[in-house]
């Protein structure tokens, strides 16, 4: 217990050294703390042995439910409405394009179906953390980030449903078992649905308490509280956490639409230093030594996987006539890949033999490193070139 607090407080530090270190250079904030957790992680100088990343687990996963939940909180009625088609074109082409592309170049050169359609599934997911940090940083507004946002959450929802469908294949592949319906189609939904349905219950009970609770202290615990148990309730029944914890935060701004700016803001106040820690205790859990593993396999996945999100993102916005700035910036915003890839990488290990399982978890490692590193340092790039970034002329960036 108390070396885990020790590693809390190393982790702290070294994400705030290299954050300022990251602003010489311009970079943004994110790559920082992954950099920082890079270098005090047990693969370079050990300050975070591997024995430790166990008892930090718990810090990333409530990260991840709080990510969610302020995304949710972007979810507007009003903002879906006016996104509406174009909002679901999008995400589905760029996430489908980047399956497709994916699966297609792995096969063609070669490589076995199951882990082609396994990393091909893999290929949606893009994490909402590393975007959201950009944004918050840089404090970006406008057209292209009005898009992103909604994009983001609901990439996830679809990767949920390809990886799921893609992964039972490649199971019965793998297995010899015959590939059913339930497990392909049935089983997806149900996650996807009870997620959904549990986060908007949490969520309702939160705008409730809202009525009874008037100080800023308290409704931030109640939102605490309640992403903590929307995290719990996941955890337990193995349903999507975030979700779950997307859900929460969009039933809440909807219902409670007359303060809904001032409840994100209390809440948005506690988050920089958990979101820190998710980064650098990431950044830690980056295995360095598996990059020279990954050869011709790694590298089409990460350039096939790169071309499908930003053509399929150029061709969606093309489609529903959106704006040019949206059609050239919006596919390169959403390269940053983490958690959710990690996570459905884990599940490769866990579950298909080990000669698959393996070679899927060093590709997705590989390119999480890259993409983490390379991503957030894109995304500022096409949200300054769109106009949604806007910094001050010869000034340095604040910290």
């Amino acid at each position: 217990m108390t070396e885990s607090i020790l590693y809390v407080a190393i982790a702290m530090i070294a994400g705030l050294i290299l954050s300022r270190g990251a602003k010489f250079v311009h970079l943004p904030n994110v790559t920082g703390y992954l950099i920082a957790g890079l270098l005090i992680g047990p693969y370079i100088f050990k300050l975070l042995p591997l024995d430790a990343m166990d008892g930090l687990n718990i810090i990333t996963t409530v990260a991840l439910g709080f990510i969610a939940f302020s995304i949710g909180g972007e979810f507007k009625l009003s903002h879906l409405k006016a996104l509406g088609r174009s909002c679901t074109t999008i995400t589905l082409f760029q996430a489908l394009s980047a399956t497709v592309l994916v699966d297609v170049t792995l096969l063609l050169l070669g490589f076995d179906t199951a882990t082609s359609l396994t990393l091909g599934a893999i290929a949606t997911a893009t994490a909402p953390a590393a975007t959201l940090m950009v944004v918050r940083q840089y404090r970006a507004q406008g057209e292209v980030t009005r898009m992103l946002l909604p994009v983001v959450a609901f990439d996830d929802a679809v990767g949920l449903v390809v990886f799921s469908i893609s992964f039972a294949i490649s199971k019965a592949l793998t297995s010899g078992a015959a590939i059913n319906f339930y497990s392909v189609a049935v089983q997806p939904l149900i996650e996807i649905v009870l997620s959904l349905v549990i986060g908007a219950f949490i969520g309702f009970l939160l705008a409730l308490g809202m009525k009874f609770f008037h100080s800023k202290s308290n409704r931030l615990c109640l939102c605490v509280a309640g992403v903590v148990l929307g995290v719990a309730i996941a955890e337990m029944y193995s349903l999507s956490d975030l979700l779950l914890c997307m859900s929460i935060g969009m039933a809440l701004v909807n219902i409670r639409t007359e303060d809904y700016g001032e409840m994100l803001d209390v809440t948005n106040s506690w988050t920089p230093p958990l979101f820190m820690l998710f980064f650098v205790i990431s950044g830690a859990e980056l295995d360095i030594t598996a990059l020279p593993t990954v050869g011709l396999l790694g590298v089409a996945y990460i350039f096939a996987r790169t071309a499908g999100k930003y053509l399929g993102a150029r061709v969606g916005a093309k489609i529903v006539g959106a704006s040019p700035n949206i059609q050239k910036y919006l596919g390169i915003t959403l390269l940053p890949q983490a958690g959710v890839a990690i996570g459905m990488a884990a599940k490769a290990v866990a579950e298909l033999p080990a000669a698959y399982g393996d070679k899927i978890q060093a590709v997705a490692l590989c390119a999480t490193l890259i993409y983490e590193l390379v991503g957030p340092m894109l995304t500022k790039m096409a949200l300054i070139r769109s106009g949604d970034i806007v910094l001050p002329a010869k000034t340095p960036e604040k910290a």
